[in-house]
């Protein structure tokens, strides 16, 4: 079986490698070839072209930046579903919004290609490791044909039904996630303002109901250290909650927390940060009340 991969950013590379270690024969196509180098040393093949990989592979995964550059990759005169042979199957990663994977999987479908939206949670770590969440959408029998393939990608694997429900199910927790994000900064900025101990105060929210895995993520790996080089950046979150809180204006909800975050994480970029990890959210909150989080050393 050829599967052909197409975007080894910082998840991307991983996955991609998982599946070379397990001896797949791996096709691979970026647009900046220097970062497909470590892939093509481990034994990777490398496409010239998005038509060329689609033209040979019989699995295709895609793990991209945004909605557009995955609406580009595969329904362009160059991209897969003009140039994928019939029975191939595309594992799109990505978190995308579910009409747009509704309206992928629509004209993948006139050509006879299946095409699965298989967005993940679990960040590098969860790539590298294998230990991913991907929540599937799209028809079964296709699901069934590459399992085992997502089973050397993740470890918990849910499929969920018609084409755009894995896309809903990865945005409502992108939903928590930056509702989290949000909640956590904004909770250890009043305790630093009020002159509280910043790691004395997350040692009681770490054990009390206050807890939650991003307060412990954000903390732990990024706030204290001040080290905000990016596990998911500031701009991919802002994507997913705008994205997610269209699905609650949609399910009929007129005010809800999401609005905050979605405000919050825009400031955060408009404020040059969007390449940083998301846990720099917290940034503008202490700019504004003028301390800093930090460890007591």
């Amino acid at each position: 079986m050829k599967i052909g991969f197409i975007g080894t950013g910082v998840m991307g590379s991983r996955m991609a490698k998982r599946l070379l270690d397990r001896e797949f024969q791996v096709y691979i196509y970026n647009r900046s070839v220097e970062k497909a180098k470590p892939l093509l040393e481990q034994g990777a093949l490398y496409a010239e072209s998005i038509s060329s990989l689609a033209s040979q592979c019989d699995v295709i995964c895609t793990c991209l930046s945004m909605p557009e550059d995955v609406i580009e990759v595969y329904t362009g005169p160059d991209g897969i579903n003009e140039n994928a042979r019939s029975g191939t199957v595309c594992i799109d990663l990505t978190s995308v919004g579910a009409d747009t994977s509704k309206t992928i999987f629509g004209q993948a479908n006139a050509k006879g290609i299946s095409y699965l939206d298989s967005p993940v949670s679990g960040g590098p770590e969860g790539a590298e490791n294998g230990t991913l969440t991907i929540m599937v959408g799209g028809e079964k029998a296709a699901f069934e044909k590459v399992k085992p393939i997502l089973e050397v990608l993740g470890e918990t694997i849910e499929y969920l039904g018609q084409p755009g429900s894995g896309s809903i199910a990865k945005l409502i927790n992108q939903y928590l996630v930056a509702v989290h994000s949000l909640a956590a900064s904004e909770a250890m900025v009043a305790g630093a303002a009020y002159g509280l101990d910043s790691e004395q105060m997350f040692n009681i929210l770490k054990v009390s109901y206050g807890d939650s895995r991003i307060l412990r993520r954000h903390m732990e790996q990024y706030v204290f250290d001040r080290n905000f080089e990016p596990g998911g950046a500031v701009k991919y979150v802002h994507k997913d909650v705008r994205l997610a809180n269209r699905l609650l204006q949609e399910a009929g909800l007129e005010r809800f927390t999401g609005q905050m975050a979605e405000q919050a994480f825009k400031k955060a970029g408009e404020k040059g940060l969007d390449d940083l990890d998301m846990s720099a959210v917290i940034l503008p909150l202490e700019e504004q009340a003028r301390v800093v989080v930090k460890r007591n050393k």
